[in-house]
């Protein structure tokens, strides 16, 4: 009776939560293998220039957090990076303005790459309006949120 209940208590509760434990570590280990592949597979595409021959300023919208600014030069190297709060609640369209123009003089942007995620259509009317007191031509374009973040986290954080 004491080995049949043994054997009961390991078929039916102790095998079970021992193959979940080992499960749940092995998937969590190859979640983060994916992960890095992915990173590494991404960096090399993302590493080359935007745009041939044009400074980029990726744009990525968002309301709380700020909108974060990452430019990259023709060449695909980082010149600058900013968060600016043009959007609610904070509404700092000025401050933002401000320091979008001393970039796009400094850095002689060319191109806004606008993230197309939350805030997008709010970021637009904001930057299609501080396009137009720039000292040079400017244009702007909405993009793949995914493809403005993964140039921004890529390309200011390595």
């Amino acid at each position: 009776m004491l080995k049949n209940t043994i054997l009961d208590a390991f078929k039916r509760l102790i095998e079970p939560s021992i193959d979940r434990e080992i499960r749940s570590d092995l998937t969590e280990k190859a979640e983060e293998k994916a992960i890095k592949v992915f990173g590494s597979n991404a960096k090399q595409l993302l590493l080359g220039a935007p745009i041939k021959g044009k400074t980029v300023m990726g744009f990525d919208p968002a309301y709380r957090t700020g909108c974060k600014i990452a430019v990259i030069d023709e060449t695909g190297k980082v010149l600058d990076i900013e968060t600016v709060y043009p959007t609610a609640p904070q509404n700092d369209v000025e401050g933002a303005k401000e320091k979008l123009l001393k970039l796009i003089k400094k850095d002689k942007i060319d191109m806004i790459a606008i993230g197309n995620g939350t805030a997008s259509r709010e970021s637009e009317m904001f930057v299609a309006d501080m396009i137009k007191q720039a000292d040079r031509e400017v244009n702007y374009a909405i993009v793949s949120e995914a493809r403005s973040i993964c140039i921004f986290s890529f390309k200011t954080c390595n």
